[in-house]
Order: C-alpha cells, then sequence, then structure tokens
C-alpha cells in the first residue's frame, strides 16, 4: 500500500514488528462497514460512479461474509486489516477496488474503525455489569429481614441487613454503567474525512457518514482527529473500575466461604479442589476474578504510556492502541459472566451469619441511647468505651454486666438500657434514605430493580 517510495524490502524482524494484522483483524466488520459507507459517499461526491459504488459494496460483502463464516483467505503478506480487506476486495472486484481509498487514509480509517469497535464493546460491558447487577438482585430479593454482622477495618462493626451488604457491591457496578454511557458519547465521534492529517479535498457529507455508522457527532479538527485516543483511554479507566469493584466483591466472598466465616457456600460448578488435599473447596471463581483487576489496571497504564509522550497527530506508536483494549474487554467479557455465575448460584448460611453477631456491635446504640436522654455524644461515647472495657476485664459481654456497673460509670442508664440489646431494633432504628432500615432498603432494592428495568 505504502512500497512505491522503496527500493527495499522491509526486514523480517521489522515487518513482523509492523505487522498488526494478527491482532486488528479484530475490527473486521468494522473495517468493512466503514469502507461500505466511504463507498457510498464517494460516490454521492462523483468520485465513482453508481455501478462502481455497487461492485465495491457486492465485494465488501463477500469479504464480510468470508470473515463472518471463517473463510477469509489471508495472506503473510496482509500488513494490516486495512490492506488485508482492500487486497481481497481486488481479487473479488479488480482494479475498481483502488479506487475505494481515494480520499481517504489509513490514519483516518483506523481511528474510525477502533471507535466503532468500542462502541460496540460499549454495549458488551454494559451487558456485562448488568448481568453481575442482577444476580446481586436475585441474592438481595431472597435475602429478606436477615441480619448480618457489618464490618469496617476487617473487624465486626454494626448490624446490618444482608440484602443491604448486598448492594453495596451493586451501586458501584451502577456508577460504572453511568460511566460507560458518558464515555460513549465521546466515543462515537467520527473522524473519517480527517485523511492524513489536513482533511479529504472530495465533497463528502461527514454528517450523513456519521448517521450511517450510528455516530452522534463529527470530529472538529482532522490533526486531532487522527490521533485522539483518549476514548481508548476512558473505556480503559472505566475497565480498570469495573475490575476493581468486582475485586473488591470477590474479597468479601472469599473470605466469607472460609471456614473461619461460613458465611456462604459456593456452588460446586464455581469452585476447584487441590491436587494434594482432597478436602479443599477453593473459592477460585472469585480469586482469579480478583487477580483480573491487575491485568485491567495494567492496560489503563499501558495506554496512557504509550500517549504521555507523542507529539501531534499521527504516529504508529498509536499501534499499541489496540492489544491493551481487546485484552482488557476479553478479561471483562471472561471474568463478569463468571462472577455473576458464582455469585448467583451462591448459598449464605443463616445460622453462621447469626452466629456472627456480636453484642459488642450494638455499643453505639448504647451511646445513642444516653444521647437520646441529653447525654454529649462525645461524652456518651467514653462512658460505653469504659463499659465495654470492663466487660473485656472481667471476660462477659456488655450485656451481661450487672445495671449497677452500668450506673456506676454513669447514673444517666436505667433498667431500660438493656432493650438496646437487640439486632432487630437496631437495624429498625437506622431509618434515613440509604441507611440498612428495612424500610430504607425496600426502597434502594426497588431503585435497583429500576436500574435494569
Amino acid at each position: 500500500m505504502w512500497g512505491g517510495r522503496f527500493s527495499q524490502g522491509l526486514d523480517a524482524l521489522m515487518a513482523e514488528l509492523n505487522n498488526s494484522f494478527p491482532f486488528d483483524r479484530a475490527m473486521w466488520a468494522q473495517d468493512i462497514r466503514g469502507s461500505m459507507a466511504w463507498a457510498r459517499q464517494i460516490c454521492v461526491a462523483g468520485v465513482i460512479t453508481s455501478t462502481e459504488r455497487d461492485d465495491l459494496l457486492r465485494g465488501l460483502q463477500v469479504v464480510y461474509d468470508e470473515f463472518a463464516s471463517g473463510a477469509f483467505p489471508a495472506k503473510t503478506a496482509d500488513e494490516d486489516i486495512h490492506s488485508a480487506v482492500e487486497r481481497r476486495l481486488g481479487e473479488v472486484v479488480g482494479a475498481v477496488a483502488g479506487k475505494l481509498h481515494t480520499g481517504r487514509s489509513r490514519n483516518d480509517q483506523v481511528a474510525t474503525d477502533i471507535r466503532l469497535w468500542v462502541m460496540a464493546a460499549i454495549a458488551r460491558t454494559d451487558e456485562c455489569l448488568q448481568e453481575v447487577q442482577r444476580a446481586i438482585l436475585v441474592q438481595a430479593d431472597a435475602a429478606g429481614d436477615l441480619i448480618i454482622p457489618g464490618y469496617t477495618h476487617v473487624q465486626r462493626a454494626q448490624p446490618i441487613l444482608l440484602r443491604h451488604w448486598l448492594l453495596s457491591h451493586f451501586w458501584p457496578l451502577q456508577r460504572d454503567r453511568e460511566r460507560l454511557a458518558d464515555c460513549l458519547t465521546r466515543v462515537a465521534v467520527l473522524p473519517l474525512g480527517s485523511g492524513a492529517i489536513a482533511g479529504t479535498p472530495l465533497k463528502v457529507d461527514r454528517r450523513a457518514l456519521a448517521a450511517e455508522l450510528g455516530m452522534h457527532d463529527i470530529s472538529r479538527n482532522s490533526v486531532d482527529a487522527i490521533s485522539d485516543r483518549d476514548f481508548i483511554a476512558e473505556y480503559l479507566f472505566v475497565a480498570a473500575m469495573v475490575g476493581i469493584h468486582i475485586s473488591r466483591l470477590s474479597e468479601d466472598m472469599v473470605f466469607f466461604s472460609s471456614a473461619e466465616y461460613g458465611f456462604v457456600s459456593l456452588a460446586d460448578a464455581y469452585s476447584t479442589g487441590s491436587s494434594l488435599m482432597p478436602q479443599k473447596k477453593n473459592p477460585d471463581s472469585f480469586e482469579l476474578a480478583r487477580g483480573k483487576s491487575g491485568r485491567l489496571v495494567g492496560s489503563l497504564m499501558t495506554i496512557l504510556t504509550v500517549l504521555k509522550g507523542l507529539p501531534s497527530a499521527y504516529n504508529k506508536d498509536l499501534q499499541e492502541d489496540k492489544e491493551p483494549l481487546f485484552d482488557a474487554v476479553r478479561t471483562i467479557e471472561l471474568t463478569l459472566p463468571v462472577a455473576a455465575g458464582a455469585l448467583a448460584t451462591a448459598t449464605f448460611n443463616r445460622a453462621a451469619l447469626l452466629r456472627g453477631l456480636d453484642d459488642a456491635m450494638l455499643a453505639t446504640d448504647v451511646a445513642d441511647y444516653l444521647v437520646d436522654r441529653g447525654v454529649p455524644f462525645r461524652t456518651a461515647h467514653k462512658v460505653v468505651g469504659q463499659l465495654v472495657r470492663i466487660a473485656e476485664e472481667r471476660g462477659v459481654k456488655m450485656v451481661a454486666l450487672p445495671l449497677d456497673v452500668f450506673q456506676s460509670v454513669d447514673a444517666t442508664f436505667k433498667a431500660d438500657v438493656m432493650e438496646c440489646f437487640s439486632m432487630a431494633a437496631s437495624v429498625a432504628a437506622r431509618t434515613v434514605p440509604g441507611a440498612t432500615g428495612h424500610q430504607a432498603v425496600a426502597e434502594q432494592l426497588a431503585a435497583a430493580h429500576a436500574c435494569l428495568a
């Protein structure tokens, strides 16, 4: 495609380094769609006749069908997806194939292809996220009013509803979906017509091209358009956040499935065993999902590093944008459905969850008891802290301390302080929107379902 200027062929290793067809062939559908739209537009612009346009469209459809069926006859000389399609088009329709590239550069062609590819990837990623969200809602609907220990610093903190904990993993994924939707507005911008750097001299209708390809806008500057890969960095940032959110969910599930917790059991389909220890049932589905977050973060770091020092306009460094992108999308499309399946089929152990509840988690409720009776919170906090220490020194739970011990620390305590030692009452007291109270969580659950409706 560019050999006329050169008197020698490429060094073999240079050719291998330069060749992107092994990975950018993933964009075959987008490349052919873009070429079909371009053929129609250069016909409208008077560059080719309607007969030539129809020949090109017919040939491109043949090439499309070959890729779709896995029958595309690739050749070693195919440098990239664009040259492969054009070479095969020439074999199908003859010399008219050479007119397709009129007014177009591989610079604006690849920029268009990759945007179309990311647009499709965003839709698939969103569906993967919804799949995990649906699994969360399956468990949340089934959880009912079960109360579990809530943790901060991996230490028992306060009682919460199981469905409240489950939904705490729903909303980060919803934010990821919102980021994807926002990202799409900057992905769906047409660079085609920008040429190599200066724009095309052909009188093509770029807005009609954008509409045909499902894009919302056209690029404003041809120099920027051919080198803009911000949208890839944005997508990879979202992918990295998805990985982090799935990793945090996985971390909880790994811990909760251990014998020390025993809160949840994973289905055999999402667990593995040990080659040495027959008793083992390992939560590998969630461990692998947790590990994949590093891969997704690495893809983001790769593209940011590639972009960091580039001069303006197109540079061949940008060929490095595709492999981290493709790898991130493959990682998400493999990992998220497994995480969704593992979560949806998990069984929460009601008895173990209830055993995990400890009266010490109601210390804040005891402090609130004093606050309701006019004691400043900082004073109440100190008073209850003293009671916790006394209980620890005596080797008993705070609820087992006699009333006179409570009153020796603060005379405000009356016999009804023992009513504070109720997990159900503690949960029920948290009524503000977003809290763990029953009505607040019911409203939250309805809102979560609405996000997927």
